[in-house]
Parts: C-alpha cells; structure tokens; sequence
C-alpha cells in the first residue's frame, strides 16, 4: 500500500477529494443530490483552469505570482469587450495569450526570476483592469452564460466539465509529444537542448498555454458570476499553486500531473464548502484550508520516505 501511493501520485489527491466529499455528505446529507453537487462545485471549473495554467508554468521550473491578477484582467475584458465588441475582446484576450508567451521567452533569454517578473506583472495587469473596469460591473456573455449554466442529464455541469479538462489536458501534457519535450525542459533542460530542441520557443509555448488557460478561467468565472471586478481572482495565484502540489506536482524536475490538478483544484473548492458546514468563522477558513494542504502534503512525504527505505 505505500509502495503503491508513493509511486502513483494520483491516488493520495484522489482519495483526499473522496474522503472529504465524503464528510461534507456526512455533515450536510441535503448535498448529496444534483443540485447539492453542484452548488459545491460551483466555481471549482474556473479554479481548475487556474490551476492547469499554473502547471504550466511549473512544469519548465517557473512559478507565475501574477496569474490571480492576469485572470481578473481577463474577466474585466470578458464582462466589457466581449460582451459589447466580440471581436475586440477577441483580440485582446489573444493578445494577452501572446503577451504571455513573449513573457515567458524574456525571462528564459535574460535569465531573470520568474518570480520576480511575474510578481512585478501583477501590478500591471491589475492596472489594466482597473482601467477597463474601476468599479464591479459588465456583463456576461449571454452565450457564455449559457454554458456555464447548462444542465446535463446526469452530472452537474461542474463536474462534467472537470472531467473533460482533466481528459484533454491529461493528453496535452503527457500523452502528446510536445507535452513530453515540455516536461523534458522542467526535468533536464540541457538534455532536452542537446536533442535539437530550440529551448527559448518551449518556454514561451509553455507560458502560451498558461496564457490560454488562464483565459479560460477568467472567462469561467464571469460566465458563472455574471459580471467582473479586477480583484475578482487575486486569491487563484494561491490556490493555483496548491492545487498543483495537492495534485501531485513539484516545483522542480517537470513532474505534473494535469489530471491530479484538476483533483487537487476540486479537492479545494470542495474544502471551502467542508468548513463553512462546519460553522467554522470565515477568518479561520483560509487556515483550515491551508491545515489541510499540509495534512496531504505530509502523508505524501511520508508515504515516499517509506517507500524508498523500503525500496
């Protein structure tokens, strides 16, 4: 059994969401039904893309501290120019992507720190949507709407839809080829160097795809929330990068999981919805998240340090 959590990462994050789904039915039996379900789930889709976007990022050794800010830029343009001037805010949004992946190229070709580059980005996407948007406001695409609200037979959309992300990116990032060569860099970049792979184009498509699923998620959430604010995602930055360790990810060494992500990022949605059941004072509840980041974290270690003395 501990050979078996250390070596399929998977599993810890999977139970973890099990057990907990598992106390919130416990303390709250009126959840467990489809309209139960989804009202936990409610913004675990935005909260999932976040965290893809963050993995991303983490996959090739950087860590992105502007991403909550980048996504509430993306929300501020999605309930204004989307909604007024569709093609506009289509533009802009790809823009934004772009401005991601040539990001992304500038701190490889300078060797700068990420983290300080991004943290400094933060500022500047929070400026912008404090410009497109100063006060709460705008408005949802009706069509964006609508498919954040749709309601499927079986599941709740929520749910339905984590799947779906999980699956795709689960092929992107580790059954595709580029996906295996953007793992590659975050494990041993020379190497991957060394096999003729252009190193400054990889790190930018990295950051384009955390660009692109970062856009997904700011789109996400105002098609659930029906309007913007620009600090409506500030605390996605956070939880992003929890939901990338939670889901088995490291820092170092390219090791993600994209389906573990998308666990980690609903076993965090789930956690809010846990403790408010729990009575627990909202002041108190960014703790108990935290609290049980680390109860996870701990037994993975544990479950690792075991299986290689074992080994």
């Amino acid at each position: 059994m501990i050979r078996l959590f250390a070596r399929h990462r998977i599993l810890l994050p999977a139970v973890s969401l099990i057990v907990l789904l598992a106390a919130t039915f416990y303390l709250q039996p009126r959840a467990m039904s489809y309209f139960g379900v989804n009202l936990l789930f409610n913004l675990a889709v935005p909260i999932a893309l976040a965290t893809l976007a963050q993995m991303m990022v983490i996959m090739v050794n950087d860590i992105d501290l502007s991403l909550g800010a980048f996504i509430s830029l993306v929300a501020c343009i999605t309930a204004t120019y989307l909604n007024d001037q569709p093609i506009v805010g289509v533009s802009i949004l790809l823009a934004l992507i772009t401005a991601y992946a040539f990001l992304g190229a500038l701190i490889h070709r300078l060797e700068l720190p990420a983290i300080v580059v991004t943290l400094g980005m933060s500022f500047v996407w929070t400026g912008l949507a404090l410009m497109i948007l100063p006060s709460p406001g705008g408005t949802a695409p009706a069509w964006l709407r609508s498919v954040m609200t749709v309601k499927p037979p079986l599941l709740p959309m929520a749910v339905v839809a984590a799947v779906l992300i999980s699956a795709l990116s689960h092929v992107l990032v580790m059954r595709s080829g580029i996906g295996t060569v953007l793992r590659g860099v975050g494990g041993n970049a020379a190497s991957v160097a060394r096999a003729g792979w252009p190193l400054l184009r990889l790190k930018a498509l990295a950051y384009a795809l955390a660009g692109f699923f970062g856009v997904l998620s700011g789109m996400a959430l105002v098609g659930l929330t029906t309007s913007a604010d620009a600090n409506i995602a500030l605390r996605y930055t956070l939880l992003s990068i929890a939901g990338v360790i939670l889901g088995g990810g490291e820092f170092v060494g390219g090791r993600v999981s994209a389906v573990g992500a998308v666990i980690g990022a609903l076993t965090l949605a789930l956690a809010a919805s846990f403790l408010t059941f729990l009575r627990l004072s909202p002041d108190w509840q960014i703790g108990a998240q935290g609290a049980i980041l680390i109860l996870v974290l701990t037994a993975r270690l544990i479950f690792t340090r075991r299986d290689r003395s074992t080994g």
